[in-house]
């Protein structure tokens, strides 16, 4: 087998929980195969480089072997090199912000206590 479709490699090497979820991901332009957008059925084979973004999660891959029904995890792993670049560290991400479900009325004094000691701690990390 030298190739075979992109979303049926995703399922298989469990970048994807569910193989609608790749097909999904490609039908709404968050897969690329070596830069070029990819439907589900684009053929994907060793040396291709796919970059997907499933589940916020930002992954770029090189294809080193193909193989359609989904396996375990230590040999899906094998299937292909990651060249995702590591998060940035935590001093570099932005701070957390203070969210309040819309109609819940005004905080309370101790909602605004909360509030008041998350921004001193975003303040303090600076």
């Amino acid at each position: 087998m030298d190739s075979t479709r992109v979303d049926r490699w995703l399922w298989a090497v469990r970048l994807t929980k569910t193989r609608a979820d790749a097909a999904d991901a490609c039908r709404g332009g968050h897969v690329r195969v070596n830069d070029t957008p990819a439907k589900p059925a684009t053929p994907v084979k060793p040396g291709d480089t796919v970059r997907t973004r499933v589940y916020e999660i930002a992954r770029i891959v090189e294809v080193t072997k193909i193989i359609e029904k989904r396996v375990g995890a230590p040999v899906a792993v094998t299937c292909y090199v990651d060249h995702t670049p590591p998060p940035p560290p935590p001093e570099e991400r932005p701070a957390p912000v203070a969210v309040r479900d819309r109609g819940a009325g005004r905080p309370t004094k101790r909602d605004r206590r909360l509030i008041d000691a998350l921004r001193e701690h975003a303040v303090d990390e600076t």
